[in-house]
C-alpha cells in the first residue's frame, strides 16, 4: 500500500517544481494540473533545467532531503485523495490552454543581472584605465594593422602602447605564425605526448626573417608585409611610368592593362636559365630579360613590355651535341665503368654580359657570347704546354670535360679584378680557369674579351661540379678578407678565395701568342691561395691491407707564391699533379668515399660574425643516383679573437713563442731555404697552413683565430627524399653583412629600396643584430620530387664548437599539388615554386595562410599530366618536358611584386600592383565565367547539355565551399 502523504507534501508550493515532479508530469498528464499553478507549462519548460536564481535555490533544501523528494514523486503516482468538482468544458479549456506552448525563448545557465557600480560624485575614470599594460597590448595584439594604428589616436595611454615595439612584435608573431605551425613535427613520437590544451604553449614571439626595407621596424615590416600580401594575392596589374621602349601602341596598351603576359620564346626546348636586371634603389626600371636553353646551347633576350624576343641570339649558327649523343651507352657523371666523365653540357646567362656554354662531353670546350656580338667565340683551351720548373703541368684537353661555368652578372668582380675575372669554368680535370670580359678605355691594361687570364689546379682527377662567386662584393669587404669565391668537386671538397688575382705588368707592343698567355694564366694564378675548408676533406675508403697505389685523403694541387717553393720543389709538384690527371673516376670511387657529381651548391657571402667572417656553405647531397641518401651540411666560417697575450706566447703551431733580436731564417714547407719571392706577390701577407684553423692579424686589431663550424639541415622527418630544386633568398637586405647594414651603422652604402621604406623617426637604432626585425635571418629552401618544400633559416645559430655537430630544423614544410618540384624562387616576401605539370604557386614562407597566395600559373591539361605519367614510368623517361616550369626570376626588391617563369618554351611575366590592398575590395564573389558581351578571356559556360549545366554548378557549389571553408579558418586563426 502506498503511504499517506504527509504534511509537509501537502503543504508544497505550487509554484516551485523539482525534477521529480517533472517526470511525473510528464508520465501522467494533467491529472493533477490544478496543483501546479494557474499558468501551464510550456514544452521547454518541462524539458529544460530551471533558469531562475531563485528557483534554484528554493530547491536546495529537497536535494538536501531525498526523503522528502521521494514523497514528492510518490504524491504525484497516486490519484487525488480530494478531488475537485469540475465540468467537461473547463476540462476542455484547459487543455487547449496546455496546448498553446509559449514562443519565449528561455536563457540557458544561470540568470545574470547587470548592476551599475556606484561612483563618486567627481569619478569620472573608465574600468580600462585601471588594466595593466601588459592586458592591454596582449588586446591590441589582435587587431588588425589599421585598427591597431588608428588606437594610436586615441589617448596618450594608447598611442605610447602601440608605438612601442613590443605591440607590434606580438601581434606580427599571431599574424605569421612561421615555425609555430611545426613546432610538433620535429618529433613524431613527441607529437601524442602533448595534450591539446597544451599545444597553445608551444607558441613562441620569436619570428626569423629577412626584412622588407632599410630601416624596419616591427610596425612598418607587419603592415608592409600585410599590405603587400593582400596585394599579391588581388593581383591588380601595376601601373608603368612609361615605356621602356619603342612598340605599338597597341601592345602598350594591351599589357598595361593586364597583370601577366606570355609569349613565345621561338625556342623548340624548355628554357631553364633566367637572368634580369631590374635596378636598385631609386633607379628602378622595366626589366630586361635574357634566357637560355641548355639542352641546345642557345640564349636570347626579351622586353617583357612589349611581349616579344629581341634578334639577339638567333643569328648564331653554332650547334652543340649533348654526352648522351656522342657517346650513346655511356653513364654520365663519371658512373657505371668510370673510364670517362660526362654531364649535360652546362650553362649560365648574365643580361649584362651575355651567355657562357661548355660542353659536358671529354673534348670539351667553352663557347662565349657576349650581348654585344650577334656571334660567339670558343675560349682558350689546353694546348698541351708543360713547363714544369714554373709550376705548370702537362694537360691533355682531349680528355678535359666542362663540368661549371660561371659568368658575371655585375660589374663588382670585373671591377675589382681590373677585368682580370669575368668568367669562371671548372673541368673535370679539377683545374678552375678564368676567362676576361674585357676591359673599358678608362683603365691602364686593357684584355681583349674572352682572353685567357688565370688557371688552378685544385683537386686533380677529380671534376669541379660547381662555381659561386659573391655579386655584390666590394672594397669594403676586401678589407675585410672575406670570401669571393667557392668551388666545389665530385668528392665534396670546397675550396675558397679571400685574395684578388695580381696580372703582371705586360709590356706595350708585346705579342702574345696562345702559349704565351697560357703561361702567363699559370703565373697569374699563383698569385692566390684556394684555401680548403678542412671538415670537407675527402675521406679515404678503408684499406686494411694497403692495396690502393695512393692514400685516398690526399691530393696535390697548384701551390702560390708565398710558399717560396724551389725550382726542385716545383717540378716534384707538377710530377705529381700529372700523375693524378691520368687517374680515371673508377680509381677516386675505389679509394675515396662520396662521389657525386649531383650535389648542389648555395652560399650565404653575407653571413657575418662581426669579426669579418660568417659565410655559410651549404652542400646539398641530393640522393638521386641509387643507393645514395638526401642530407645537408651546413659549413659557417667563424672567426674567434685571441688576446695579444696569449697569441705572442702561443704560435701557430701550439708551441711557445721564443723572440729574438734578429729574424729567424725562412723555411720553405717542403725544406730548406725558401726562395725569393716574385715581384707580384703579395709581401705583406703571411703563409698559411692548411688546416683548419688560421690565424689573421691586422696590425693593431686584435688577433683572431678562424674555425669552420658544421650543422646539418633536418628533412623534417621526410623519408626516401630527393632533392630537384634549391633556392636562396636574393633579397637586397638579404645580401647585407652587418657592418653595410644601415640599421645597425646608419652609415651603410645601401639606400632604400622602394618609397616604402619606413623611416627611422624618434626611435633609438638597434644594437646587435638580434635586436633587427626578424635578426637579419635568410631563407633557404629546398623542392623534392615529390612536390614539398623545405624552408630553413640559413644564418641559424652553430654549434659551439668545431667537433660538435647541430642541426637546424625547417621553419616550414609546405606541401604542393605537384607532384615535382622543377623550379624555385625565394625573396624575403614570398616564395614561387614551379612543378613538373605547369602549376606556378606564390606562398608566404611565414606561413600567415597554409594555403598558397597566389596561383601563377594553373596546371595544363589532364591529357598532358597522363602523359607525363605515361613518360615517367617509360624505359626512356619523361626527356624534354614541355610542360614543366624551367627557371624562375624574381625582383631583388620584394615590395616590387615582379618576376618571370618559364613554361617550356614560352615566357610568363608578371607585375602586380604593390598598392592593390589600399583600393576597395567587393564582397561579391567573382565569377567563374565573364560577363556577356565581354571579350575578356576566361572559362565560359557554354549550354552543350544537361551535364554539361551539372557540372557548372557542382565547380560553382565546390568553389563556394572552398571559400567558406577559408573564412572559417582564417577566423579561427585570428579568434
Amino acid at each position: 500500500m502506498q503511504p499517506e502523504p504527509t504534511e509537509v507534501s501537502q503543504e508544497t508550493s505550487s509554484t516551485q517544481k523539482t525534477p521529480g515532479t517533472q517526470n511525473a508530469y510528464l508520465q501522467h498528464g494533467l491529472q493533477n494540473y490544478d496543483e501546479l499553478g494557474s499558468r501551464p507549462l510550456s514544452r521547454e519548460e518541462e524539458r529544460d533545467e530551471p533558469s531562475c536564481s531563485g528557483e534554484a535555490d528554493a530547491s536546495e533544501p529537497d536535494k538536501a532531503n531525498p526523503d522528502k523528494e521521494d514523497e514528492t514523486s510518490v504524491r504525484w503516482m497516486r490519484p487525488d485523495s480530494s478531488p475537485r468538482t469540475r465540468s467537461p468544458v473547463d476540462r476542455i479549456v484547459e487543455y487547449e490552454k496546455a496546448s498553446n506552448f509559449s514562443t519565449k525563448r528561455n536563457n540557458e545557465g544561470p540568470g545574470f543581472k547587470i548592476v551599475e557600480k556606484s561612483k563618486k560624485a567627481r569619478d569620472n575614470g573608465s574600468p580600462i584605465s585601471i588594466s595593466p599594460n601588459e592586458v592591454l597590448t596582449h588586446i591590441l595584439s589582435h587587431l588588425p594593422p589599421a585598427s591597431l594604428s588608428a588606437v594610436s589616436l586615441v589617448s596618450h595611454r594608447f598611442h605610447s602602447l602601440v608605438t612601442t615595439p613590443h605591440a607590434w612584435r606580438i601581434a606580427f608573431s599571431r599574424f605569421f605564425p612561421g615555425s609555430d605551425v611545426l613546432a610538433t613535427l620535429y618529433d613524431a613520437h613527441r607529437v601524442q605526448e602533448i595534450p591539446d590544451d597544451e599545444a597553445v604553449d608551444l607558441r613562441s614571439e620569436k619570428r626569423v626573417f629577412t626584412r622588407l626595407t632599410a630601416l624596419a621596424s616591427w610596425r612598418s615590416e607587419y603592415i608592409l608585409r600585410t599590405r603587400l600580401l593582400r596585394s599579391l594575392g588581388r593581383g591588380k596589374p601595376a601601373q608603368f611610368q612609361g615605356a621602356g621602349a619603342s612598340g605599338s601602341s597597341r601592345s602598350n596598351t594591351g599589357h598595361s592593362g593586364n597583370a601577366q603576359i606570355t609569349y613565345n620564346s621561338n625556342f623548340f626546348t624548355t628554357i631553364n636559365h633566367l637572368h634580369a636586371t631590374f635596378g636598385t634603389g631609386l633607379n628602378k626600371r622595366l626589366p630586361r630579360f635574357i634566357h637560355g636553353a641548355d639542352e641546345i646551347g642557345a640564349a636570347c633576350t626579351s622586353d617583357p613590355n612589349l611581349g616579344k624576343v629581341d634578334n639577339w641570339g638567333f643569328s648564331d649558327p653554332q650547334s652543340f651535341l649533348q654526352f648522351v649523343d656522342r657517346f650513346p651507352g655511356d653513364a654520365q657523371h663519371g658512373l657505371g665503368p668510370g673510364d670517362v666523365v660526362g654531364v649535360p653540357n652546362v650553362m649560365d646567362v648574365s643580361q649584362s654580359y651575355g651567355m657562357v656554354y661548355g660542353e659536358g662531353s671529354p673534348g670539351g670546350l667553352v663557347y662565349y657570347r657576349s650581348t654585344e656580338e650577334q656571334r660567339g667565340r670558343f675560349l682558350a683551351f689546353s694546348i698541351g704546354l708543360t713547363m714544369p720548373e714554373l709550376g705548370i703541368p702537362k694537360v691533355i684537353g682531349a680528355k678535359e670535360t666542362m663540368c661549371s661555368v660561371w659568368i658575371a652578372k655585375t660589374t663588382s668582380i670585373p671591377t675589382l679584378t681590373e677585368g682580370v675575372i669575368g668568367i669562371l669554368s671548372g673541368s673535370s680535370h679539377g683545374i678552375v680557369t678564368s676567362y676576361s670580359l674585357g676591359t673599358n678605355g678608362l683603365q691602364d691594361r686593357r684584355i681583349e674579351r674572352g682572353e685567357i687570364t688565370a688557371r688552378w689546379v685544385l683537386s686533380p682527377g677529380v671534376p669541379i661540379i660547381a662555381i659561386a662567386v659573391d655579386e655584390e662584393y666590394s672594397s669594403k669587404r676586401r678589407t675585410q678578407r672575406r670570401i669571393w669565391a667557392i668551388v666545389l668537386n665530385a668528392l665534396g671538397e670546397v675550396f675558397y678565395l679571400t685574395d684578388l688575382t695580381i696580372r703582371a705588368p705586360i709590356e706595350r707592343g708585346a705579342k702574345l701568342d696562345e702559349g704565351t698567355l697560357e703561361r702567363l694564366a699559370w703565373a697569374t694564378g699563383r698569385t692566390v691561395h684556394w684555401t680548403l675548408v678542412e671538415p670537407t676533406r675527402r675521406i679515404s675508403r678503408p684499406d686494411p691491407f694497403s692495396t690502393a697505389d695512393v692514400d685516398g685523403s690526399y691530393s696535390p694541387r697548384s701551390s702560390w707564391n708565398c710558399l717560396g717553393l724551389s725550382k726542385e720543389q716545383l717540378i716534384a709538384e707538377s710530377q705529381e699533379v700529372e700523375k693524378f690527371l691520368n687517374y680515371k673516376p673508377k680509381h677516386f670511387r675505389a679509394v675515396c668515399e662520396g662521389w657525386d657529381m649531383r650535389r648542389r651548391l648555395e652560399v650565404d657571402f653575407a653571413g657575418d660574425d662581426e669579426h669579418g667572417a660568417g659565410e655559410s656553405i651549404v652542400i646539398f647531397d641530393c640522393g638521386l643516383d641509387e643507393g645514395q641518401i638526401a642530407g645537408i651540411k651546413r659549413y659557417t666560417r667563424c672567426n674567434f679573437s685571441v688576446p695579444s697575450d696569449v697569441s705572442r706566447t702561443i704560435d701557430e703551431e701550439g708551441l711557445p713563442y721564443q723572440p729574438s733580436a734578429t729574424p729567424p731564417q725562412q723555411v720553405s714547407l717542403f725544406g730548406g731555404p725558401m726562395a725569393a719571392p716574385h715581384t707580384w706577390s703579395f709581401s705583406g701577407t703571411p703563409p698559411r697552413r692548411r688546416g683548419s684553423v688560421i690565424k689573421h692579424d691586422f696590425g693593431h686589431a686584435p688577433s683572431y683565430v678562424e674555425e669552420w663550424r658544421t650543422s646539418e639541415y633536418a628533412l623534417g622527418g621526410l623519408k626516401s627524399t630527393q632533392i630537384t630544386a634549391t633556392a636562396i633568398d636574393m633579397s637586397r637586405y638579404a645580401g647585407l653583412t652587418t657592418s653595410e647594414d644601415p640599421l645597425l651603422s646608419l652609415s651603410g652604402s645601401s639606400t632604400a629600396s622602394s618609397p616604402m621604406a619606413s623611416p627611422l623617426g624618434q626611435r633609438s637604432p638597434p644594437s646587435s643584430p638580434s635586436d633587427v626585425p626578424g635578426q637579419r635571418a635568410r631563407f633557404l629552401a629546398a623542392g623534392t620530387k615529390t612536390g614539398t618544400i623545405l624552408i630553413w633559416n640559413l644564418r641559424a645559430p652553430t654549434s659551439n664548437t668545431s667537433d660538435l655537430i647541430n642541426t637546424a630544423h625547417p621553419v616550414r614544410i609546405v606541401h604542393t599539388d605537384s607532384p615535382q618540384i622543377s623550379c624555385l624562387a625565394l625573396t624575403s616576401l614570398y616564395l614561387v615554386h614551379g612543378g613538373n605539370d605547369g602549376l606556378v604557386q606564390a606562398w608566404d614562407p611565414l606561413a600567415s595562410n597554409t594555403q598558397p597566395v597566389r596561383t601563377l600559373n594553373s596546371r595544363f591539361s589532364s591529357r598532358a599530366r597522363r602523359r607525363l605519367v605515361q613518360a615517367e614510368a617509360s624505359a626512356r623517361g619523361v626527356g624534354i618536358n614541355l610542360f614543366a616550369a624551367g627557371a624562375l626570376c624574381l625582383d631583388p626588391d620584394p615590395t616590387v611584386l615582379r618576376g618571370m617563369v618559364s613554361l617550356g618554351t614560352h615566357l610568363r611575366y608578371w607585375s602586380y600592383s604593390s598598392t592593390a590592398a589600399d583600393q576597395y575590395k567587393s564582397s561579391k564573389r567573382r565569377l567563374r565565367r565573364s560577363q556577356r558581351g565581354s571579350n575578356n578571356s576566361g572559362e565560359r559556360f557554354s549550354g552543350t547539355g544537361r551535364g554539361a549545366l551539372k557540372d557548372y554548378i557542382a565547380n560553382e557549389k565546390y568553389e563556394l565551399e572552398k571559400e567558406k571553408e577559408n573564412r572559417q579558418k582564417d577566423a579561427d586563426r585570428l579568434a
